[in-house]
């Protein structure tokens, strides 16, 4: 069970007290003392590492399925003792430029709070870290735990949508550059993106509706005085939806534009191709004609008959060239 549980103390009035040696026991005492509170923190638990954690808290059974499971929408569920939020943290690699989320789960109840991570890249323990440090904030409890990890993971998805705004302004110039990158894998480049940002969508825009419920009142083991806080993460998020739909629509415009300029490209390159079998055609043409097993045909017995057809050949093809080229179609 040790090594599941990242960090387990007891805070009292905001500062931390002590590790405890029993759960039980370590509940009792921070419920008796009415201003502390016990916050656990696991990594990816089985099933048989967290019963003894349920047990004692009096989880509910779908709540810690879920936790078991991973997998879910960000979401909050209110249970006679406890609160469940689910949130999920957005990872951003920029070295393959791909997005992938985490998942954290909060319990919050009683004096207690119990956090679940799945992953290796959530910052949960920065996140202790500097509530440790602010005891003005860390002595409001459960309640202080709860906006301390949503304003951490909402923070972060501001930050990667800046980024990815980033990488998305290279592609657009890429794809409108004359003879930028290379453009059979534009389309590909342009879908991938596309599928991190529903990556990205999935972790953001489930998660409005939960923060908007905790900014408001009467949802129970949340401090009223939390309110406005919470509110400031919703905005935070609203902000990061924004940027998210507004990438999204950029995106579906570079692909429309780039579907367009290929179109343009393929009308020019038939153009070429019309026009150089038109040349061609001429003195195919003609020389055909001269292939005819005819006794009476123009200029046979003459000496400059050939060089004048090879003349006319050349004159008529320097005049389709010319004609294309003023039509812009080489």
């Amino acid at each position: 069970m040790r090594a599941v549980i990242v960090d387990c103390a007891i805070y009292r009035d905001g500062r931390r007290a002590k590790e405890p040696e029993d759960l039980s026991d370590a509940l009792d005492e921070a419920r008796a003392s009415g201003d502390a509170f016990l916050w656990i923190g696991l990594h990816e638990p089985t099933e048989k590492e967290f019963d003894l954690v349920s047990s004692e808290f009096g989880l509910h059974p779908l709540a810690v399925e879920d936790a078991l499971t991973a997998h879910q929408r960000p979401k909050l569920e209110v249970y006679d003792d406890s609160l469940f939020v689910v949130l999920k943290p957005v990872v951003y690699e920029p070295e393959s430029d791909t997005v992938s989320t985490d998942e954290v789960m909060v319990f919050i109840g009683d004096s207690f709070v119990v956090t679940v991570r799945h992953g290796e890249s959530t910052p949960l323990h920065a996140v202790r870290m500097r509530l440790e440090a602010d005891p003005n904030v860390l002595k409001h409890g459960p309640t202080a735990v709860l906006y301390a990890v949503s304003d951490t993971v909402v923070d972060h998805y501001i930050e990667v949508a800046g980024e990815l705004q980033v990488d998305l302004e290279e592609m657009e110039a890429d794809v409108f550059a004359p003879n930028g990158g290379d453009r059979r894998n534009t389309a590909a480049r342009i879908y991938t993106f596309k599928r991190q940002l529903l990556e990205f969508r999935r972790a953001t825009g489930p998660l409005a509706g939960p923060m908007e419920r905790l900014a408001s009142a009467g949802v129970p083991f949340v401090h009223e005085h939390a309110q406005p806080f919470f509110r400031d993460v919703s905005d935070h998020l609203t902000r990061a939806n924004e940027q998210v739909e507004g990438l999204d629509r950029l995106l579906s415009d570079i692909l429309s534009a780039h579907l367009a300029q290929m179109g343009v490209r393929q009308n020019d390159d038939v153009r070429k191709i019309s026009a150089w079998a038109a040349m061609a055609a001429v003195p195919t043409m003609i020389a055909g004609v001269y292939g005819m097993n005819f006794e009476y045909m123009p200029e046979l017995q003459q000496k400059w008959g050939y060089p004048a057809v090879i003349l006319v050949m050349a004159g008529a093809v320097f005049g389709l060239y010319r004609l294309f080229k003023r039509r812009g179609w080489l």
